[in-house]
């Protein structure tokens, strides 16, 4: 994709600066880990068992670690590197929890985190059309981001996405002992895992109609499944626009970085999260919805969010 920079109509090419060397990339991006991607920087080049990490980060969201790697050379495998990465992490618990505990002054143990939701991202100028494929299955917990720098120091972070296919790594057939321990613990969540954990009723049906509703406000807009929520966001940002939780006769729906003043809410429907800022280093307000009655306020209310996160973002 070609950039130009606009001067009076008349447009010039913006001229690609590849980085030299893995380590200007590693520097940049740990500088800037939470605008990038969300997450928390843990440690870089975290050594253990002959495996180095390049950087290690946490998603606070999720309560799991994430593993970031920085390639240059295009012959490698993604699904066996990342797997080996994931294993790692798996036996080896109370050293990452250690790791964590040493950077953030907590006193959290191995309970504290959700093994199942960890993940690999694999940076990179360009990828190989066999690396692409490789990632071409539903549940594999691997994202793989092609960085491009131009001059006048601009960066793209673009994630390559699957074609979206419904095969399990399962498929595969892999005899690899540790690879099958991860693929069973480890899971790439979709939206159909979230729901199938729900009871039947009113709630599931509450949120079908909300997401109908939710792409007339703007098509763009898509689901992004976790193994607690279903959040939803615009393509190629990582922040959360709302969230939904799903019970048996509900929906409550978590509005991001904001507070019940925020909104234009003639009810007085929307109440804080007094526990936000504690666990998610952010205002968090919700409302709840278990009729289609409340389901139309609902969305007068997901309309001011949305609008908010535009302008914002």
């Amino acid at each position: 994709m070609s950039l130009y920079r606009n001067s009076k109509e008349k447009l010039a090419l913006i001229k690609e600066k590849p980085f030299s060397l893995e380590r200007e990339l590693q520097s940049v991006t740990e500088k800037n880990l939470n605008e990038i991607f969300g997450l928390e920087f843990v440690a870089s080049e975290f050594q253990h068992n002959n495996l180095r990490i390049d950087t290690l980060a946490y998603d606070t969201y999720k309560k799991s670690f994430v593993v970031i790697e920085y390639k240059r050379e295009k012959s490698f495998s993604v699904v066996d590197q990342g797997f080996a990465y994931l294993s790692l992490i798996l036996n080896n618990q109370a050293e990452f929890v250690l790791e964590f505990n040493k950077k953030f002054q907590e006193k959290k143990g191995k309970a504290d985190f959700d093994w199942s939701q960890m993940r690999v991202l694999f940076l990179t100028r360009s990828f190989t059309v066999h690396q692409l494929e490789a990632i071409n299955f539903r549940d594999l917990p691997i994202e793989l981001w092609e960085v491009t720098r131009y001059e006048g120091d601009v960066l793209q972070y673009l994630q390559i996405k699957s074609s979206g296919t419904k095969a399990s790594i399962e498929t595969l057939g892999i005899s690899n002992s540790e690879v099958n321990k991860v693929s069973k613990e480890v899971k790439n969540y979709s939206e159909d895992d979230y729901l199938s954990s729900k009871p039947d009723g009113n709630g599931k049906k509450l949120y079908s109609q909300l997401k109908e509703k939710i792409s007339i406000i703007d098509s763009e807009v898509v689901a992004h499944p976790t193994k607690s929520y279903i959040s939803f966001q615009l393509p190629n940002n990582w922040r959360n626009i709302f969230y939904c939780h799903i019970s048996s006769n509900k929906v409550r729906i978590d509005f991001t970085r904001t507070k019940p003043e925020d909104f234009k809410d003639p009810e007085k429907k929307v109440y804080y999260n007094e526990n936000s800022i504690k666990y998610y280093k952010q205002d968090i307000s919700s409302v709840e919805i278990s009729s289609e009655k409340e389901l139309e306020y609902g969305i007068y209310l997901i309309q001011q969010a949305y609008d908010k996160f535009v302008k914002e973002n």
